[in-house]
């Protein structure tokens, strides 16, 4: 336990992918610490790639002040560096990976931060386990569109993104209506389907693919020519990135050399799309998002969250209670063991009560049952 006496000065930074709500976040730790406490925040750059390249600035009140509704991070973010993989060139030219851990440290050491609160994702708490284990108080707060991190039921920026690919899959609608076409909308998500699953809720797809349920194509195309002979005339298809069909595999469209998670998704809403208008003759096309789900404001239910979080992450350092993850369960505010979020993800249980209100309403997820 920490002895909230001796803490004067904090590192606070933004890993993983851009997220909305992260400035939301920086700016509730940062006035909690100032006002509150008396304490120097110290905004580590570009996730940790600042912090093994002594790259800090000291922030002050009017740094984070105007920043609760701007989208992505004032601090930058790096989703590429880890503290036990990072490259260096060696005397001959090739790129090497070594553990950088005690340059952490170093850049700890060097700017006097009695302990660090780090905002990202699974694999961003991943990173800071080394510096937890070598003896650095730390606090997480959990951030991903995806909101699958083991221990908490809701992430800041899921529902801002939920909420992007919800009102672009209503503009597909209208596309598909008037042409009478099949609309295959492909999102994020690489093993856990959150997004798409309540995106396709949200906006009334008639077929959601989640990596959870390996899908049939053949099932597919017999819902739809069941659909498009309806009243109705048009389909829309939710398909996260990492979805793939039975006894397949997921689609890689880049391999991305030394980053902690090399292999990117990408390219399985095409191949649902060509696969559909080939067995059915249905007029089939894609929209693939991408980014567009992580950037911008947001919305006000990220605000109110990252601001309680960010909160509740300075609360918790002031209390003793460190190498611990904020999180949301049972409809408040709770904290669990920083080493236990970094065992998996949080994946979309098959017995979901989502799954059974889509089904419910007759939405086919690629499955018989």
């Amino acid at each position: 336990m920490s002895n909230p006496r001796s803490i004067k000065r904090i590192g606070l930074l933004t890993g993983g992918g851009d997220c909305p709500g992260l400035n939301a976040v920086i700016r509730a730790v940062s006035k909690t610490a100032m006002y509150r406490y008396d304490i120097e925040v110290v905004g580590i750059l570009n996730g940790y790639e600042g912090l093994i390249r002594n790259q800090v600035e000291l922030l002050d009140t009017s740094d984070v002040s105007g920043i609760l509704t701007r989208g992505g991070t004032i601090l930058g973010s790096n989703n590429r560096i880890s503290p036990l993989q990072f490259p260096v060139e060696s005397e001959n030219g090739s790129i090497e990976y070594i553990d950088a851990t005690d340059r952490c440290l170093q850049t700890i050491e060097a700017h006097r931060l009695d302990a660090l609160i780090v905002i990202g994702g699974d694999g961003t708490m991943a990173c800071t386990m080394p510096i937890v284990n070598a003896g650095v108080p730390c606090i997480g707060v959990p951030k991903t569109i995806d909101n699958d991190i083991i221990g908490t039921e809701l992430t800041f920026g899921y529902t801002t993104a939920m909420t992007t690919a919800t009102m672009s899959l209503d503009r597909l609608h209208t596309t598909a209506d008037s042409h009478h076409r099949v609309m295959v909308c492909e999102l994020m998500g690489r093993n856990a389907g959150w997004l798409t699953l309540g995106a396709g809720i949200a906006s009334g797809s008639d077929v959601i693919l989640i990596p959870e349920i390996p899908f049939s194509i053949e099932r597919i195309c017999d819902y739809l020519q069941e659909r498009m002979q309806s009243p109705a005339g048009f389909s829309i298809i939710a398909c996260a990135e990492g979805a793939h069909p039975e006894g397949g595999h997921q689609i890689i469209s880049q391999v991305v050399e030394g980053s902690p998670d090399p292999l990117r998704l990408g390219g399985i809403g095409q191949l649902v799309a060509a696969a559909i208008e080939e067995r059915t003759k249905f007029e089939t096309r894609t929209t693939v998002l991408g980014h567009v789900q992580r950037g911008g404001p947001p919305v006000a239910m990220d605000r109110v969250l990252a601001t309680r979080f960010g909160v509740s992450a300075l609360e918790l350092l002031m209390a003793g209670e460190i190498n611990r993850m904020v999180v949301w369960r049972h409809g408040d505010i709770d904290h669990v063991d920083l080493g236990d979020v970094v065992t998996g993800q949080r994946l979309v249980p098959l017995d979901h009560p989502m799954l059974d209100a889509a089904r419910a309403v007759r939405t086919c997820f690629g499955q018989d049952a």
